[in-house]
């Protein structure tokens, strides 16, 4: 019999941590007992994650995030993975649960209005709401939904600048309604935040997220193009959360396409056609001792602690 799936989940919750670091040898520790992996950050904004393991191990560590403080109604969207995703466990404490710099944004204070997957392709439809992705430029390059405005930032830390930049030509005279989305909800949660506190009171997002979205909503009703990128091994999803057609850049940790795999500046484990100019030769060169060393690792059924990905990083979408 084929082994059970993995279970996946991607987790966070905007709460109020008076001491993180404190809150973090107590998960590493439940993780640890019910062999879990992935990334869970810590901020004094609350926590953001995603992890994977045996549907009883997440559910117990699940039980264990919702007893931290206001954590009772974590945000939480299931997934499966047919292999484990995750070569590790890491708990972090970080300044942000995802980074924005802007310190003055609190999404529990005032956030935008919640649009449920079924009653989104009705907002977005309408010519009067300006629909944007709040997702990076290479994340929106592997998919995204019809009529989403691309603001081709590298990182969500440029999104406030991006939109003040671009207020005027956005929304025009008539200030129409704002429909935002990203992966799982928690940038929305900051970017509408942030819309709210520049004066746009019309402020939309998707619950849930992309993720919610291509679970719920039946592939003939979508208007979702292409796939959906995650941040783990599975590197896409599409409708249904099934996995992708993409592999990952492990030097820049890109999505890759098949068209890409067939470039001369591809290299598995050192370099593809979005990198390879980023790269020196040294830099290449270390990335093809890491890469052999990987794969004499895997030769001999080990893992090689180089291997991880980046996991729950700054702009890692809960």
């Amino acid at each position: 019999m084929p082994p059970d799936p993995i279970t996946v989940a991607a987790l966070y919750r905007f709460a109020r941590f008076n001491d993180p670091a404190s809150l973090r040898a107590q998960l590493e520790q439940a993780c640890r007992a019910h062999r879990i992996r992935g990334t869970l950050l810590l901020a004094a904004e609350g926590i953001n994650g995603t992890i994977a393991g045996t549907d009883e191990g997440i559910t117990a560590v699940l039980a264990e995030i919702r007893k931290l403080p206001d954590c009772a109604d974590l945000d939480v969207k299931m997934s499966t993975a047919a292999t484990m995703p995750f070569h590790r466990m890491k708990v972090r404490v970080k300044r942000e649960i995802v980074t924005m710099g802007q310190p003055d944004i609190d999404p529990r204070a005032s956030v935008g209005t919640y649009v449920d997957p079924m009653d989104w392709n009705a907002l977005i439809a309408d010519p009067d709401t300006v629909v944007i992705d709040t997702r990076n430029d290479y994340e929106v390059a592997v998919g995204t939904f019809a009529r989403a405005i691309d603001p081709r930032t590298s990182t969500f830390r440029d999104f406030p600048a991006w939109f003040r930049e671009n207020r005027d030509s956005l929304l025009g005279k008539n200030k129409p309604r704002v429909a935002m989305f990203c992966t799982g909800g928690i940038r929305c949660e900051k970017s509408t935040a942030f819309l709210k506190q520049e004066g746009i009171e019309e402020v939309y997002h998707l619950k849930g997220g992309v993720l919610k979205y291509l679970e719920t909503v039946p592939e003939a009703q979508s208007l979702w193009r292409g796939e959906c990128f995650v941040f783990d091994q599975r590197v896409t999803i599409g409708h249904g959360l099934a996995q992708g057609s993409y592999e990952l850049c492990h030097a820049c940790r890109r999505p890759v396409t098949a068209e890409d795999r067939q470039s001369p500046l591809w290299e598995e484990g050192v370099s593809c056609p979005a990198c390879h100019a980023e790269r020196t030769d040294e830099q290449r060169a270390s990335y093809r001792e890491r890469h052999r060393q990987e794969a004499l690792a895997a030769a001999r059924g080990k893992q090689h602690i180089g291997a991880d990905l980046a996991g729950a990083g700054d702009d890692k979408d809960g």
